[in-house]
């Protein structure tokens, strides 16, 4: 990555955490990939159950071999064998020890958006796990709540169903079409904007572009 790029991915996460922190979430800048899974497992105690969705900046980091080689519970859906015990996972997850997710994007007053499908991953973010742990590349700051939820349904859901290979009208055009399609990835829109219990969601921003 060029200096001119991390020193403004820097800068914005200065101010990023911060506002995080205003709104009683607690966030850590890293600014490399290592330094985030160095972190992350730094807020993993040792034999948690834990669980993910929609995870791809963790898994780019290491965090999901991670947590499989090492002295933790992974409830991992890619174990499952069926639509039910998917289901059971999905579940059993949301009173995981912790919940690894990403963000589909956030504003730079420290407020995350996150779409979602099938609700899984927002529902874990919103109740249920005792910690939630988001793992973000400062490619998805936006400077405005509205910038955020834009780049949330026009960026990060479009590319998501191309890389799900689904047949939404997002995935054929490349833009959203306000479908209601019946595998639409835009069911549920959730502002995460304040944490309660204070420190119960907490942020590790890493200075690369990670997911999408």
């Amino acid at each position: 990555m060029t200096a001119p790029k991390q020193m403004y991915y820097e800068k914005r996460a200065q101010i990023l955490v911060q506002n995080l922190r205003s709104r009683h979430f607690d966030a850590c800048y890293c600014a490399t990939a290592q330094e985030a899974l160095e972190q992350a497992l730094a807020w993993v105690p040792e034999g948690a159950s834990v669980s993910w969705g929609g995870a791809m900046s963790a898994q780019q980091i290491g965090l999901m071999d991670a947590l499989h080689s090492g002295p933790y519970h992974p409830l991992d859906r890619a174990t499952c064998k069926t639509p039910e015990e998917m289901k059971q996972l999905y579940r059993e997850a949301l009173s995981c020890d912790v919940y690894i997710t990403g963000a589909n994007a956030l504003s730079l007053d420290g407020q995350m958006v996150n779409i979602d499908g099938t609700g899984n991953r927002v529902a874990g973010i919103c109740y249920g796990p005792e910690t939630v742990l988001v793992i973000a590349g400062m490619n998805k700051v936006c400077d405005t709540l509205e910038e955020a939820i834009c780049r949330a349904r026009t960026v990060a859901a479009p590319m998501n169903k191309l890389r799900l290979g689904d047949g939404t009208p997002c995935a054929v055009s490349g833009s959203c079409g306000d479908c209601k399609s019946e595998q639409c990835i835009c069911n549920q829109i959730v502002i995460t904007r304040h944490c309660r219990p204070v420190g119960r969601i907490k942020f590790i921003l890493v200075g690369e572009d990670l997911g999408l």
